[in-house]
């Protein structure tokens, strides 16, 4: 292998050609299947349930389910458009190495998520084999099942996809299953699930009360939001479509319809979870709820849901991001074992008790970068960008020393407004960082350096998929060209 002079150039993330997309809107539908299943769901579930009725909790849970979709459907057209992962498009709004500085964070909370849910699919394991071999050592656990999931996300996207297939069947049918068994449990303690609630509130808590259920399910999904071109980029899409609905048809499917309906159900198991045995985790209300053969097939599908989760919004996206930032010596398998490292070192069975209070600050700092890719893509550069200069040192997005201050700035006024309004932070967030990156960028920045996306706004040289173009990014003899990328992979 020849070595790089160009770090930005790494085989693993240049953009990802048409032909090369291999999930369509049905794959994509049963990823999200396996995604929604997740211990912060439940968690929301188990917090809202405390002061306010299980339908104000749905609603508010949809709520907030559709509009964070919303989110990830319109920066995901980054990735459909361009074929580009979050990572190497964040060298538009922040440089060729402040892109590093907000990913690194979205890569660490990607890790983290990835440790929490592995914990959690790790005790229903345990609980599994301790049912039927008296085995007991949630560690042993949760250490093979990291190990089963970091290999499936090395072997590419279309593994994942085969996965889903798999499990998202499994999934439906016993997440019936397990609605049914815990409402049983509740109604056997004289508990009417619609009407229960821990501690009533009235007047003006209420409506705090529902904003928090709404912001914390777009907190949580703030993470994939930020990122979702990671995986967008290997959507299947019809060339030469100007119509932004029908060119981004698997996500619309996905993201608005799929998941808003499984979120929420897994929200409202986890009430009923709480209402049932005052505890928000289905792994311990199963064990005191139901037993045998029954109670090993309910966490069969807790195991397999967080390992359809974890391998399509944790481990990609901060994969993607760590191999973004080690360039071409830091391949995408490597990225994927550094995630899992830092997923284990975070200690996720110490971070469940403060989970919904740490997704409102997560959701808040990285709504904000949702705000500054939304105004950098659509409102600044209009969908159109110059996509050779992302993969060099010395292009236009190297900026100051290879920092965008606009984009930094913004960030950080947006993170520090969203959680200063904890309860609204999401769209404080969003909102903060989309206006303050706006002005800073238009009236001080691109004055400063000229972009040649804005100065000549031409469909032919800056849009993607729209226009029928594949992007081919130049590699010059000294840069890496690995044997296998990741789009062969797939």
């Amino acid at each position: 292998m020849k070595k790089t002079s160009n770090y930005l150039k790494s085989p693993d993330l240049l953009p990802i050609a048409h032909g090369e997309r291999k999930i369509g809107t049905f794959g994509f539908a049963v990823i999200w299947v396996g995604m929604a299943i997740v211990l912060a769901a439940f968690a929301i579930g188990g917090g809202g349930i405390i002061n306010l009725p299980l339908d104000m909790v749905i609603l508010a849970t949809i709520i907030g389910s559709v509009a964070i979709g919303i989110f990830m459907v319109v920066i995901g057209d980054i990735g459909v458009e361009h074929g580009l992962s979050f990572p190497v498009y964040m060298r538009a709004p922040f440089g060729t190495i402040g892109t590093h500085i907000p990913s690194v964070v979205r890569g660490i909370t990607a890790s983290c998520w990835f440790g929490i849910n592995t914990y959690f699919g790790s005790t229903a394991m345990n609980a599994i084999l301790n049912l039927l071999f008296g085995f007991d050592n949630w560690f042993v656990c949760f250490l093979i099942f990291a190990a089963l999931q970091l290999f499936n996300t090395s072997l590419g996207i279309k593994s994942i996809e085969r996965f889903a297939d798999l499990a998202a069947p499994i999934i439906i049918l016993i997440s019936c299953w397990m609605y049914v068994t815990l409402s049983d449990q509740a109604a056997a303690q004289g508990k009417d699930i619609w009407s229960w609630v821990e501690t009533p509130v009235a007047g003006g808590s209420v409506f705090t009360a529902f904003m928090v259920v709404i912001m914390a399910n777009m907190g949580f999904w703030a993470t994939l939001a930020a990122d979702m071109p990671s995986l967008s980029r290997f959507f299947k899409a019809p060339k030469h479509e100007r119509n932004w609905f029908k060119r981004n048809k698997t996500q619309l499917i996905g993201s608005l319809v799929v998941m808003p309906i499984f979120n929420t159900f897994m929200v409202v198991i986890g009430a009923v979870s709480y209402i049932a045995v005052s505890n928000a985790d289905p792994v311990v209300a199963l064990q005191e709820a139901a037993g045998g053969f029954i109670l090993g097939i309910l966490l069969l599908m807790i195991v397999l849901a967080q390992w359809s989760t974890n391998t399509s919004a944790n481990v990609i996206p901060a994969a993607t991001i760590f191999s973004n930032v080690g360039g071409p010596k830091v391949p995408f398998w490597v990225g994927v074992i550094v995630a899992g490292i830092i997923g284990i070192l975070a200690q996720p069975w110490s971070l469940f008790g403060v989970l919904v209070s740490a997704l409102l600050i997560i959701g808040g700092v990285l709504s904000s970068i949702v705000g500054i890719l939304f105004v950098d893509y659509y409102v600044i550069r209009k969908r159109r960008v110059n996509v050779e200069e992302l993969y060099e040192t010395e292009g236009q997005y190297k900026y100051l020393g290879g920092f965008n201050l606009a984009g930094m700035i913004a960030w950080i006024i947006g993170g520090i407004a969203a959680n200063l309004l904890p309860t609204y932070s999401s769209i404080v967030g969003f909102a903060v960082g989309a206006v303050v990156y706006y002005f800073l960028a238009k009236n001080w920045w691109f004055e400063k350096y000229k972009q040649a996306e804005i100065e000549n706004p031409s469909d032919e040289k800056y849009l993607g998929i729209t226009v029928g173009r594949d992007w081919k990014i130049p590699v010059d003899e000294e840069v890496v060209v690995a044997p296998e990328t990741v789009s062969e992979r797939i």
